[in-house]
């Protein structure tokens, strides 16, 4: 199971005068002005169960470049041969509905596209590392180039991938059916 999107829009901006770390008492101090590089977008997919992560940056987003990070993905082992692999998604442009299901079908019959409900993105658990990504690698954005935000976006994706473990869930069915039934139970009058 693979849990896939892209971070757009991504800022290429370089400080006017450059960022001073933290002194001792003191602040993290960034620059407001800066001069404008472009954008770019982040494509990348995250197996769940392997805490494996593949991903590209790239300077606009298509559904060519999403195709091509599936290409990657599904010619490796053990995703090229398993019976079936599901790639979680949002109702985004480039993946979104029945057309997409069959281009990707098409090319790999082994890989189910599986949406997300719509306005339910934060579902989907790539999402929890970009937000780790735009905290620890993003911020303060002070780049000079397209190629060093590159750069810093795959660097953090390779030590990521190196200290990241998969997360073993524990809340069962029957600890599910236990709480609904506890909060569908008509409340204990009070004792008067």
């Amino acid at each position: 199971m693979l849990s896939a999107d892209e971070k757009t829009q991504i800022q290429i901006r370089q400080r006017c005068h450059p960022t001073t770390p933290p002194a001792p008492g003191g602040p993290l101090r960034v620059e407001s002005e800066y001069r404008r590089h472009g954008t770019c977008a982040y494509l990348a997919a995250w197996d769940v169960h392997r805490a494996a992560l593949f991903g590209g940056v790239v300077e606009r987003l298509s559904i060519r470049a999403f195709d091509a990070l599936v290409a990657y993905v599904m010619a490796q082992l053990p995703y090229r041969t398993a019976h079936r692999v599901f790639w979680v998604v949002d109702n985004g442009t480039i993946h979104r509905g029945a057309r997409a299901c069959a281009r990707v079908q098409a090319r790999w019959p082994n890989l189910i596209l599986v949406h997300l409900p719509i306005h339910a993105s934060w579902l989907n658990q790539i999402e929890i590392y970009f937000s780790i990504l735009q905290r620890k690698a993003l911020t303060p954005d002070d780049f000079a180039s397209r190629h060093t935000l590159t750069e810093r976006i795959l660097g953090f994706q390779q030590h990521y991938q190196q200290v990241a473990r998969p997360f073993e869930w524990r809340y069962t069915r029957h600890d599910l059916a236990q709480l609904l039934q506890r909060v569908s139970a008509p409340p204990l009058l009070a004792a008067a």
